[in-house]
């Protein structure tokens, strides 16, 4: 993919993976669930890359990391979004199943998956799915979140994911014994919890399984429904000095 650029973050604390996709041809970017504490980095690469940040996305509302949502957008002047269901309020824009956003030449797809939690959504971007707490690589996001259920996760899972073309590539929103990538034919024919499971099965068993993702945190939920918003002292020294493109 010619003037495509692609940046994997990982943060070490939660496990959390970000995501930075842009079209080098007209120089514009999106971050896909970033965390506060890496707004630095996020901003150094960008610089290094040359690319005005366009869209901060997020998947769902986090409960284990502050979004660095509201941050980015106050540095860049991106626009955040978000699922219409997802509760975030003040997000720029509120997505629909089969909504597309435009980033540069390239379109990037709005997948409802939701059952992790009522808002989750899955990026599609050319050869490759961000699926945020959804679909993790042998696993999946547990039904203990507020509102989640467990039988539209299964659903969301076999129905819009494990659908599409084997040679899709899997980019998760946590990383588990250390895998960092997967693809659809893998998942389809190995995770354990959709391979050979009825969907009676697999709400029992994900009942019954002990979360492997961070527990959530009350304090986390509320910051992340205003974007990530946290009090001016503290984003100052998350972000050092701002940064803003010309």
């Amino acid at each position: 993919m010619a003037n495509i650029h692609f940046r994997q973050f990982r943060d070490a604390a939660t496990d959390t993976f970000s995501y930075l996709v842009g079209c080098g041809e007209m120089a514009q970017a999106a971050i896909i669930d970033p965390v506060a504490s890496h707004v630095p980095l996020y901003l150094g690469v960008l610089r290094e890359l040359g690319l005005r940040l366009g869209w901060v996305l997020e998947t769902h509302l986090h409960s284990d990391h502050i979004s660095a949502a509201d941050t980015l957008r106050e540095c860049t002047g991106a626009r955040v979004a978000t699922s219409w269901q997802a509760g975030i309020e003040e997000a720029d824009r509120q997505l629909n199943d089969g909504d597309t956003l435009g980033v540069g030449h390239q379109g990037i797809d709005v997948i409802a998956t939701p059952g992790h939690t009522p808002g989750c959504v899955t990026y599609r971007w050319a050869d490759r799915l961000f699926t945020g707490d959804c679909l993790l690589i042998g696993g999946c996001g547990g039904i203990g979140e507020p509102h989640s259920n467990g039988i539209a996760l299964f659903d969301s899972v076999t129905r819009r994911l494990l659908s599409q073309a084997d040679e899709m590539l899997v980019f998760p929103g946590h990383c588990l014994d250390e895998r960092r990538v997967s693809c659809i034919g893998e998942e389809r024919e190995r995770n354990p919890f959709f391979h050979g499971i009825s969907r009676d099965r697999f709400v029992s068993v994900r009942a019954s399984e002990p979360d492997r993702l961070p527990k959530a945190k009350p304090s986390v939920l509320e910051a992340n429904r205003h974007c990530g918003r946290i009090s001016e002292t503290e984003k100052a020294n998350q972000a050092g000095v701002k940064f803003y493109f010309d």
